[in-house]
């Protein structure tokens, strides 16, 4: 049974008796906040958005795994970021569901900007992820377009007081919809000077209206080559009034860390030895299904992958042989218009391949054909590199274009994209 208790950033009686770590596979982005800046290799900075290394959902669960052996009091298991964990959302679901698998009794957590959030909270509720942080900034565009430089959705981009409304608008269906399931929804919002300061209390007020739990005010950090980077941090009394605006209205979080993206250990007292774990599994190849011999891949001329899953009419099947990789077959896909059943007859369908390589992937289908133990991996690039990733666990250099394939083109539907 998941005791949610044992939530240290939730709770905090918690936080000094029970352990977290974040995952740090969420490398992209689909927002850019004017104070965010994304690192890798950076060890000296504790702050959103920064980690030492980026690792897959395989090398994700060896070292959670090890980590639980070395901390046994580590109860929560979070993903948030470095980017935003649904603009990179096969990374995400395929780490949340092979660390349900391994620990069925472990709390499991997201942060994010809530852009992305609505297409995956069904599977999130069924994998039993029990809390969900949303950074909301603002409730009107006018403010919101002063705090972020664009958004980007379904592979096309947005600035201004348009990227504003979406962004608002996306985050108020993702609160109503993980509040339908019971998810602890957890509202951060960044406190800017001259911005945002004066209207945190009436983010409150309407976070407790749309059924949030809590809510975390977080100054802002000023950061090196960032729009931003000129303002001042708010004051500790600032915050303190921040927080009694909140706490009028909705339950105020006080004892936030500023986490970074591989954040491990008690709150904020990140464990130095677990840190070098991370570097050491980062280093690893990816584990795959050995009694697996085959890879699926979906392309329109069988030189890249580059196409989109629901506008594949059939799929290349490959295997590794002394002499390199060999094309087996090229493999039909079960016919659209049937919904669900077209993803679940295809996962049975290419039951004997240890991964899927697609150019674009939509959220039922990668729910769907990921539970079945297959690695989906969404990527546009020569399908040797694919297959090299695969069976040598050599490092992917995928080479990402928006319009390498276009969803909707070819197919039957309404170009809003399969799943």
């Amino acid at each position: 049974m998941i005791d949610i208790e044992k939530h240290p950033c939730f709770s905090k009686e918690a936080k000094g008796k029970y352990a977290r770590v974040h995952l740090p596979v969420a490398p992209k982005c689909n927002i850019q906040c004017n104070y965010c800046k994304r690192d890798n290799d950076c060890v000296n900075e504790s702050r959103p958005g920064v980690t030492s290394k980026i690792l897959s959902p395989e090398q994700a669960l060896t070292y959670l795994i090890k980590l639980k052996e070395k901390m046994p009091h580590l109860s929560v298991v979070g993903i948030a970021g470095p980017g935003d964990p649904f603009a990179n959302p096969v990374e995400t679901m395929t780490t949340l569901r092979l660390i349900r698998k391994e620990f069925p009794e472990m709390i499991l957590c997201l942060s994010s900007n809530g852009l992305n959030v609505a297409p995956y909270v069904d599977e999130l509720a069924e994998l039993k992820v029990s809390h969900v942080t949303i950074t909301m900034n603002a409730l009107d565009a006018e403010v919101t377009k002063d705090i972020y430089s664009w958004v980007r959705l379904d592979k096309r981009g947005y600035v201004g007081k348009e990227a504003a409304k979406m962004l608002l608008a996306k985050q108020l269906e993702a609160i109503k919809m993980l509040k339908m399931y019971g998810i602890t929804v957890k509202i951060n919002t960044i406190v800017v000077p001259g911005i945002n300061d004066h209207l945190v209390g009436d983010i409150a007020k309407s976070a407790k209206e749309l059924g949030a739990d809590l809510m975390n005010a977080i100054p802002l950090y000023p950061v090196a080559d960032t729009p931003f980077e000129d303002l001042e941090e708010p004051s500790a009394i600032t915050m303190r009034e921040v927080r009694a605006k909140i706490a009028q209205h909705i339950k105020p979080m006080t004892h936030c860390a500023r986490c970074r993206a591989d954040a491990v250990g008690l709150l904020g007292q990140d464990d130095p030895e677990a840190k070098k774990l991370l570097s050491d599994v980062a280093k690893m190849s990816v584990e795959v299904d050995e009694t697996r011999k085959y890879v699926a891949v979906a392309s329109n001329e069988g030189m890249l992958v580059n196409q989109h899953l629901g506008e594949a009419d059939s799929l290349y099947i490959y295997k590794e042989t002394p002499s390199g990789y060999r094309l087996v077959e090229e493999r039909r896909t079960p016919p659209s218009g049937t919904g669900n059943n077209r993803w679940e007859a295809l996962g049975k369908s290419i039951d004997d391949c240890r991964a899927l390589l697609v150019g674009g992937i939509g959220p039922s289908p990668s729910s769907i054909i990921g539970r079945s133990g297959i690695q989906i991996i969404e990527m546009t690039g020569l399908i040797d590199d694919g297959l090299d990733a695969i069976y040598k666990g050599k490092s992917l250099k995928t080479v990402k274009k928006a319009d390498v394939f276009r969803c909707g083109a070819e197919c039957s539907g309404s170009g809003t994209g399969c799943g």
